[in-house]
């Protein structure tokens, strides 16, 4: 066991270790994040230099500048709903895996099962893109020519073998306690804040476009254009498609619930991370992707270079500028990789822990060293593996990614609508009050549109994968009788906030 830390305050401890109590389990893991921890590895895992550069091409290729200067506020507004809502819950329930507890709480065990194999499947695929994104472009464009390796000679065995190479590191520093994680995550929340900072300033200041902040308002339809990500569709479907970029980039701030054993005064810091992490990254992402638009030299030919745009516009900065940028934005992307796979193996973990997995026995045990759910950080990280091994990985990873996390985000949010005023009367420390339904309305009516443009073509496969999906949970729910085994999370009398009681199961 990891020693605890005697500067800690034993009655915040305590309490913590109480409310999780009266929600029927035991401290198992190391409570050891502080506030600022726990908005970091949401931060890092929204990392603005992963998303923001890798699904940029997406937006461009959708209606031009206006997906940028009027989609991502948009998009981010969306994103800023559905966390607000989230938190409020989280405020009352801060338990790891806690959209599963929350939808089972709020709704019922099958309802909270569906919603934790959403969330875990979003989750596998958070880590699989990230890492994706890792090699291919932070990697096999900005690094490897620096050591002399033609990129035109990496084949898929090289990919598989750097992406599993990144993934497994990630696990075993995970597995090694979460002191070390929180470490890293806090350094990547200062580190995606400099970087971010100085790749806008260098990429305006040595600029030779002229700023025309016309752009940013500007919808020209790139829909079925040479070298785009859509095929052809009207104006208002083509805005909607670019608002993907923002979801994608602003995904993953149920890091912060996740984390929520290993939170000091959770009911509190969690919620607050959940909802800086989104704001400040809306508000510094916002100010970086405009930079990469007012600086292209032609709209139309950066659509034509796709991916490779980030790395034409690197190529107007001096060398030395050029390689210190591509080091912090690589081992940012590294850091949100690692990130992710926290949250993923608390949620598989905190699953286990209630008989919702297969081998649950096993992937619920924690590492009696570090305090860790060793079994579940390495079962995540080999499947995040497997995941990349499909040939059009990264777009179908990404997509699906902010698809499946968003329906675990609103799945929650819609039982919390229907339970508020009738079982659920009191909350925790954060409360929506007068705003609460309102808002959790737009949560679930933005989740609606979101799974309608994320299926849309060429994203089709992530339909089909829906659907594979929820045949195999309701054959799995229904035909193999899991719904009479699964007891679901310790069921607590809701109406109570902060510390519940437990009700026998």
């Amino acid at each position: 066991m990891e020693p605890v830390n005697q500067a800690d305050a034993p009655t915040a401890l305590d309490h913590d270790a109480r409310q999780l109590k009266s929600m029927g389990y035991t401290q198992e893991l190391a409570r050891r994040m502080s506030g600022f921890s726990n908005f970091a590895i949401s931060f890092s895992i929204i990392c603005i230099l992963a998303g923001g550069i890798t699904a940029f091409p997406q937006a461009l290729s959708a209606v031009g500048g206006a997906s940028i200067g009027i989609g991502w506020p948009v998009g981010a507004l969306f994103a800023l709903v559905v966390a607000a809502s989230m938190a409020q819950i989280a405020s009352s329930y801060p338990t790891a895996g806690g959209l599963y507890h929350w939808s089972s709480i709020l709704g019922n065990k099958g309802w909270g099962w569906a919603t934790a194999w959403f969330n875990l499947l979003g989750l596998i695929f958070v880590v699989a893109s990230v890492n994706f994104g890792v090699y291919d472009p932070f990697f096999k464009t900005l690094i490897a020519p620096l050591f002399g390796i033609n990129p035109d000679s990496l084949t898929f065995w090289h990919q598989t073998a750097f992406i599993a190479a990144v993934t497994l590191s990630q696990a075993w520093l995970n597995h090694s306690g979460i002191r070390i994680t929180t470490i890293l995550t806090d350094l990547s929340g200062y580190l995606i804040f400099a970087i971010a900072v100085l790749l806008t300033l260098a990429l305006l200041g040595f600029s030779k476009t002229p700023l025309d902040f016309g752009r940013l308002i500007d919808f020209s339809n790139f829909t079925g254009f040479d070298g785009g990500a859509w095929p052809k569709q009207g104006m208002l479907a083509a805005f909607l498609s670019g608002l993907l970029l923002t979801i994608y980039t602003i995904t993953g701030f149920d890091a912060s619930a996740h984390t929520s054993e290993e939170t000091h005064d959770a009911a509190r810091n969690v919620p607050k991370g959940m909802l800086r992490s989104v704001a400040w990254s809306a508000l510094f992402g916002y100010i970086m992707v405009c930079a990469f638009l007012l600086v292209m030299p032609d709209i139309k030919e950066g659509v034509k270079q796709g991916g490779g745009f980030f790395n034409a516009l690197l190529g107007t900065l001096p060398a030395w500028l050029r390689v210190a940028l591509g080091m912090g934005i690589f081992l940012s992307n590294y850091l949100c990789g690692l990130a992710c796979l926290t949250s993923c193996s608390r949620m598989m973990y905190a699953f286990a822990r209630d008989g919702g997995l297969p081998a649950s026995n096993w992937l619920k045990k924690v590492n009696e060293t570090h305090c860790t759910p060793g079994a579940a950080i390495w079962v995540s990280s080999i499947l995040a593996i497997a995941a990349t091994l499909y040939g059009d990985a990264f777009a179908v990873l990404s997509t699906g990614s902010a698809v499946f996390l968003y329906v675990s985000y609103v799945m929650p949010v819609a039982a919390g609508l229907g339970a508020e005023g009738k079982t659920w009367v009191r909350k925790g420390p954060f409360n929506l009050g007068m705003w609460s339904k309102p808002i959790a309305l737009l949560a679930v009516l933005g989740g609606a549109v979101l799974v309608y443009v994320g299926i849309q073509p060429p994203n089709e496969k992530v339909l089909y994968i829906s659907l594979l999906l929820i045949v195999v949970m309701a054959v799995f729910w229904y035909g193999l009788g899991v719904r009479t085994r699964f007891a679901g999370p310790p069921e607590v009398k809701i109406e109570m906030a902060g510390e519940v009681d437990v009700a026998n199961t």
